[in-house]
Parts: C-alpha cells; structure tokens; sequence
C-alpha cells in the first residue's frame, strides 16, 4: 500500500475534476448557504452512504398516483411503479417496498428479510436475475403477507412491524444475511 509520502502529486491530480460521487446531490450540497435543518442533515447522511436516490419526474407522477385510501391493489400500476424505482440508481427491492409502504400500507408493506423468513420458512433470496424477477416476487409476498395476516389475525397496515418483531423474538440466533 503507497501512502502519499510515497507518490508524485501533480497539478492535473489538484485540479479535483476525477471527483464524480453523486455529482448532482454533491453540487447542492456544497452551495448550501442557509441554516441546517433536518432535510439538509438526511441529505448529508444519504450522501456519505450513497444511498441517494433520484426519482425521474414520471416515476413521481406513478407514485403519486396511488391513492392513501385505496384498499385494492392495482397489479398493473403497482408493476409500472416497481419497474420504474427498481430501474432508478440507490433504490432495490427493500427501499421500493418501503417507499410504498409508505405511500398505502393499506396496500403495500415493506419486504425485508425477516418478515420474508418468517411468513416463508426460508431465507429471502439475495441475488435477482431481473427486475421482473423482484416484481413478482414482491407481489407473491404480499399476496402471501395478506394470506398469514387473515390466518393470524394481525393487521395488515402494521404487519411489516408486527411480523419483523416476531422473528427477532423467535429466531434471535438465526443470522440476517447483509
């Protein structure tokens, strides 16, 4: 490992024209001039882990086309959407599920390892050969979620929260693949 004791540095390498990590958020970030607040603080905080997601115009506009109310879920538009958040740079299966989630939970819950586990039986697949592949199956777990919910009892707009508190009750020694 070289130190930068040990190379030559040159004007080309001063310039800072290489640096290209999240270009658009970085631009805004580095001409704030008001006060911090807390949106400047998770924008900071998105930065540095890169988990900064911009959403196109068009996706916004499926987004906010589902209704808060709603209590059906429309396959079609719920696969347009998906396609759309699975497609943007920073956002996969997890984050999508919760950002519909938190859009309708009447409709959409939030797909993460533990509740997958322990509505399936088994570990949620980590690798997906397409987004196609991550649509179905997020809808097959819904529709799987909606079923136990019925089954068990259990509320369907909380079933996410309810169903991830169980399994860390139940398999507290069972790991969480990162």
């Amino acid at each position: 490992m070289k130190s930068i004791h040990e190379v030559e540095i040159t004007n080309e390498h001063l310039r800072n024209e290489k640096y290209n990590f999240q270009p658009k958020l970085t631009q805004e970030l580095d001409t704030i001039s008001t006060d911090f607040d807390q949106e400047i603080i998770n924008q900071i905080v998105l930065w540095k882990i890169n988990r900064y997601a911009e959403i196109d115009n068009y996706t916004f506009s499926l987004l906010n086309s589902i209704n808060k109310e709603v209590t059906f879920l429309n396959e079609a538009l719920t696969k347009q959407i998906l396609g759309n958040l699975l497609s943007t740079k920073g956002i996969r299966l997890a984050m999508a599920s919760t950002i519909l989630r938190f859009k309708n939970p009447k409709i959409y819950q939030i797909i993460d390892q533990r509740v997958y586990r322990f509505i399936y039986g088994e570990n949620m697949p980590k690798y997906f050969s397409s987004i196609e592949t991550q649509v179905e199956l997020y809808l097959a777990y819904l529709q799987k979620l909606k079923n136990v919910c019925q089954e068990k009892l259990i509320n369907f707009e909380f079933s996410d929260r309810i169903i991830y508190e169980l399994d860390k009750e139940f398999n507290k020694h069972e790991k969480i693949n990162y």
